[in-house]
Formats: C-alpha cells, sequence, structure tokens
C-alpha cells in the first residue's frame, strides 16, 4: 500500500493583512508538508502561489525548484482571470495537467494526474464552486459538470477533488459529490467538519459559520488513514491574524495498485 498526504486551503487573495499572515501559511506547509494541495483564490499580480511555493522550498531544500512543483490556472472571465487563478502545489511528478471550465464568473476545475510510487496514476482536482450561498442549482449544475468531465476525459480509478465547495454537508451539490466519492473527513472521523469557515481573520455582521470545504475521494482509494483540520491556529501575538478565512484540511490516503 502507498500512503500519500492530500490537502486543501483558500488563500484569500491578498485581502486582510496579506505580507503579515503568509509567514503563518508556510509554517503550516512546513509542518504538515502535504504531497499536493488545492489552493483557490490565489492573486496572481503578486506571484502569491509562487512566493509560497519558493518559500516552502528554499526552507525544506535550499532551493525554489524542490521539492514543490506549481501548477495553476486562470479562471475564466474577462476581468477576474486577470486577477485570480487557482492551483495545485505537488511533490509527486505530473504526467499531465487539464482543466475544465465550470462557469458562473469563470470557475474551473484544474486537474494533475500525477505518478505514484508504484508507478500508477492518481488524479488530483483542484476546485473552487460559486460563492453566492442561495444559488444552490448553480453549485450543482458545477458538480454534475466536473463529474461528467472526469469521467469522459482520460479517467482513472484514483481521482481526489479537493478545495472550497462553498456549500455545507446536506446542500445539494454536496449530496450529488457524495453519489460518486467519499468524503475524506467522513471516513475518517465520521462527519464532516462543524465549521470550516470563517476564522476570525474576518468579521461578520453575523455569527454564522460552516462547513465549506472538502477533500472527496474516488471509490477506489483503498481507505481514508486520517484527516485533520490545519491552520487553525492564529498568531502568537495577535489573536485575530490567521492564515486565511478558511480553515484547511489535510487527509492521510492508501492506494494500492492496480491491476493491469
Amino acid at each position: 500500500m502507498i500512503e500519500i498526504k492530500v490537502a486543501t486551503l483558500n488563500l484569500r487573495s491578498r485581502h486582510d493583512r496579506w505580507l503579515r499572515r503568509r509567514e503563518l501559511i508556510v509554517s503550516e506547509l512546513l509542518n504538515t508538508q502535504p504531497d499536493l494541495l488545492s489552493l483557490q483564490e490565489i492573486y496572481r499580480p503578486i506571484g502569491q502561489a509562487r512566493w509560497l511555493r519558493n518559500q516552502v522550498n528554499v526552507r525544506l531544500s535550499g532551493s525554489p525548484k524542490r521539492p514543490y512543483q506549481l501548477l495553476q490556472q486562470s479562471l475564466k472571465h474577462l476581468t477576474r482571470g486577470r486577477f485570480e487563478a487557482i492551483g495545485i502545489l505537488t511533490r509527486l511528478p505530473v504526467v499531465s495537467v487539464d482543466w475544465v471550465a465550470l462557469g458562473y464568473g469563470g470557475r474551473i476545475a484544474l486537474r494533475a494526474n500525477v505518478e505514484l510510487p508504484s508507478h500508477d496514476t492518481l488524479d488530483f482536482v483542484a476546485v473552487h464552486l460559486h460563492h453566492i450561498s442561495s444559488d444552490q442549482e448553480a453549485r450543482s449544475d458545477q458538480v454534475l459538470r466536473l463529474s461528467g468531465w472526469l469521467q469522459s476525459r482520460n479517467p482513472v480509478p484514483n481521482q481526489v477533488i479537493a478545495g472550497d465547495f462553498n456549500e455545507i454537508p446536506s446542500g445539494p451539490a454536496i449530496t450529488l459529490m457524495k453519489q460518486a466519492f467519499r468524503s475524506a473527513f467522513v471516513e475518517a472521523r465520521g462527519s464532516d467538519p462543524l465549521a470550516t469557515f470563517p476564522t476570525a481573520l474576518v468579521s461578520r455582521s453575523d455569527d454564522w459559520s460552516g462547513c465549506l470545504d472538502y477533500i472527496f475521494v474516488s471509490k477506489a482509494v483503498s481507505e481514508v488513514l486520517d484527516a485533520k483540520i490545519f491552520c487553525r491556529r492564529p498568531a502568537p501575538d495577535d489573536p485575530t491574524l490567521y492564515p486565511s478565512d478558511h480553515v484547511g484540511l489535510v487527509a492521510t490516503i492508501a492506494l494500492g495498485e492496480q491491476s493491469s
């Protein structure tokens, strides 16, 4: 069996004291060291994801070029696409990269097919669904597009989909996802997190909180060994300074060799 660690984090773009909270993210990534990480709300003009990759790489290896490779894709929107992207950090060799348009403000899903130590491959998909809470039909449509694309375009048995779905566990889009995929948190801990948003980084006029972020695995994934929340601690000197307005999720999964 092969064990790999997969994770997801919404970066919150450059908002809310990015220059201070970015060091918290680097520290968390150094402690967690996922093999694959889905990143949402990357702010392209400042090279946000490249900076994170370089900092983590230099502190792990002394070189900005290893062990992590960055893949990113801009949103397919005339205005937002100039500024926002989603991305993947990977320690595993990349076989191929592609993406699919999900609509509703230029949303996309980014897929990296990566090589495992067994020489089998795994599809790791970064996703960020439509954000308006009342638009449940939009997110359901996006999940159907995503699922159809994954099954029709060079599908492989081992698949992990990670990101900000902007919907609570009882919502219709998450219900659709769970028809074909398993939630890593449900597998490892019996339920999805109580809440992944918001942290004290942002102030809200209400006291709402909920689980919006998920890691899903395909039926071919042998086992979810563990699932945890990370990026959940504030700065030691400031209880309102968190890595992001979302916490991150990380899961350790076990993969068996595929039969030929």
